[in-house]
């Protein structure tokens, strides 16, 4: 009675109610972090695939090209990855072989159109070299060769018809100066080269929250961090190629790294390389400089 008389009693139930909704909205956020820490916790496992499975793609799709079976279309006939000297090898033979005037193909293409006349010089062997893009890929008019070759530092597209295959070995191998750097979520590494030899070395770990197996709201609270974390480290990473004065600079590794980084960088690939800086930089370096050869 009293608290009707004083109006506490519509008080009341207007707490009621607001705590009713208040408790309605609690159990929706909690649906929502529930949901959003799944979405996140699938998109990490979902880039550490790609980021395995990228580097494993151009070996997979060598070995399918390779295997016997049964086909009515040309096959790759051999397919490798060239270092050091198996890479001076192959060019010493592509450069001694001679044809007649305007026999020999050579073309570096690119993702851009090509010629109707390149494509008629590989007939029907036209789609792998299609599948090798970008590539330097040589022929002659009586298919005693065919190739594709993957190329550190491909000139501008072009198409050659002459007596001889037109390669620069400038395009395979290191130039006198350059810089490389390794770029994760969880790693930098970066080397400066000269005449062959590293003169200088930048390197660190990104000290990331180890994975999170809870749910709800702590989870939520895991990625958020972990995500500002890898932004800190990716900050850290833009810092020191703005102060950077390079020529020839290669950015390869987590391939959203690389993109974040992109900016800075004359040449960028996905790499798998991993382990320590040192060892990150190491592997880097010997894939940024091997060449893939087929034979088409």
């Amino acid at each position: 009675m009293l608290d009707t008389l004083l109006g506490r009693t519509a008080l009341k139930e207007r707490i009621a109610d607001l705590e009713a909704e208040r408790d309605d909205l609690e159990d929706e956020l909690d649906a929502e972090r529930q949901r959003r820490s799944t979405a996140v916790t699938k998109r990490q496992d979902a880039e550490e695939r790609i980021n395995r499975l990228e580097d494993r793609i151009a070996d997979l799709e060598g070995q399918l090209d390779t295997q016997d079976v049964t086909t009515d279309g040309p096959q790759v006939r051999h397919d490798a990855v060239l270092r050091g000297a198996d890479i001076d090898a192959m060019l010493d033979r592509l450069e001694s072989y001679r044809t007649d005037p305007e026999a020999t193909v050579t073309a570096y293409i690119d993702d851009g159109a090509v010629s109707e006349a390149l494509t008629e010089a590989f007939g029907d062997r036209w789609p792998l070299v299609d599948d090798a893009r970008p590539c330097l890929a040589v022929t002659d008019d009586r298919d005693l060769i065919g190739a594709t070759l993957s190329v550190p530092r491909p000139p501008d597209p072009f198409v050659s018809f002459d007596d001889r295959v037109q390669i620069e070995r400038s395009w395979f191998s290191e130039p006198d100066r350059y810089t490389l750097a390794v770029v994760r979520s969880d790693l930098f590494a970066m080397g400066r080269y000269e005449d062959g030899e590293r003169t200088g070395f930048r390197g660190f770990d990104a000290d990331l929250m180890e994975n999170h197996s809870k749910g709800g709201f702590s989870q939520a609270r895991f990625e958020r961090r972990r995500d500002e974390q890898i932004d800190t480290h990716l900050d850290r990473c833009r810092a020191v190629l703005v102060e950077l004065d390079a020529d020839h600079l290669s950015v390869v590794g987590e391939r959203s790294a690389v993109d974040d980084l992109r900016e800075f960088a004359d040449y960028t690939a996905t790499s798998d390389a991993r382990g320590s800086p040192e060892e990150a930089l190491a592997t880097a370096r010997r894939d940024r400089w091997a060449v893939r050869y087929r034979a088409v």
